[in-house]
């Protein structure tokens, strides 16, 4: 909360020539219709004064969660979009039906609507025909280059022995944190190497007391290819549960493009892939998949890496763009 409030108080911010990033003050009370007026106040003001401090030029609209309908019509928008990355309504602590009620207004005021998942697309497709599905692409060359650069070692990995497996990204509720220390209970001789921010919702003590379970917290992203460098795997320890039947993991391609291994639980998008990767749902499965990915050949990475160098997000914008406009 002091962080978010930080950073509406440094208002309007410029971190690239042709980027701004606006952080607006809102009440996290999205059930209350007194606080949605308020609210709806609140965004109006903001974003006028913001796009009033920017080039004139059309505006479009392109949201990302489901609660910005009642703001609509304000900004004489050319296009409205929403890209819909995750089930909004399955995440624990929000109120599902409001969620729901909150989205198909904005699908039905949407010009276009994005999704990232098949079950997402034929969940919005009766609140508005004009929806695609576009999954997700890769900062290719970014993470391409663990393949063709060397790296020095990170420090905070100089110290814990190989095999690293290794994972980077939130650690939520939705992080099977257990199955890998499952795993790393038998094994005491791989390490699990963990990159990013926890929250309350994952006790990570029991965890952080296994000698060979490590969590590093967030590092910087144009670090990230050295990491991958110097993993020996990637891991997407998802729980497959409603949520995450209609996550499309960004991180997938990540591991890919930098020539990884990758070892996922089975989420449907992730299925689709199963050429490249090794799927598995218990912990039997984990260490076989990891025993046969120690004894394989690097070169066996070269269909993949080709493979995601064809996902880019140019090309996701080249095909949203074609159905925009």
């Amino acid at each position: 909360m002091v962080k978010k409030l930080l950073q509406v108080i440094k208002g309007l911010k410029r971190p690239r020539k042709n980027l701004y990033v606006l952080t607006p003050l809102v009440i996290p009370l999205p059930s209350s219709p007194l606080v949605r007026r308020l609210n709806r106040l609140l965004l109006i003001t903001q974003i006028r004064l913001a796009l009033g401090k920017v080039k004139e030029g059309p505006t479009q609209i392109w949201s990302f969660t489901p609660d910005v309908a009642y703001t609509l019509g304000h900004f004489n928008e050319e296009k409205v979009v929403y890209y819909c990355v995750d089930d909004h309504a399955s995440f624990s602590g929000y109120n599902k039906a409001q969620v729901l009620q909150d989205e198909k207004e904005l699908c039905h005021k949407s010009d276009l609507v994005i999704t990232t998942a098949m079950v997402l697309q034929e969940a919005k497709k009766d609140w508005n025909p004009n929806t695609i599905l576009v999954p997700h692409g890769v900062d290719f060359d970014h993470f391409n280059r663990a393949v063709h650069e060397t790296f020095s070692c990170p420090k905070e990995l100089e110290f814990i022995p190989r095999p690293r497996l290794g994972f980077f990204g939130l650690i939520r509720d939705w992080v099977d944190v257990d199955l890998l220390w499952e795993v790393a209970q038998k094994r005491a001789d791989w390490h699990f190497v963990l990159i990013g921010d926890a929250d309350s919702s994952v006790e990570l003590s029991k965890y952080r007391s296994t000698p060979n379970m490590h969590f590093l917290g967030r590092k910087k992203y144009q670090d990230l290819p050295a990491f991958c460098q110097h993993f020996d795997m990637g891991l997407i320890p998802f729980k497959v549960n409603e949520l995450t039947h209609a996550v499309n993991p960004i991180k997938l391609r990540e591991y890919l493009a930098a020539g990884l291994p990758v070892i996922s639980t089975p989420m449907p998008e992730v299925k689709l892939y199963d050429k490249f990767i090794q799927i598995v749902e218990t912990q039997e499965e984990f260490e076989k998949a990891v025993e046969k990915y120690l004894l394989e050949s690097k070169e066996d990475r070269r269909l993949s890496i080709k493979a995601m160098s064809q996902e880019t997000w140019p090309e996701k914008i080249k095909q949203i763009c074609s159905s925009l406009y």
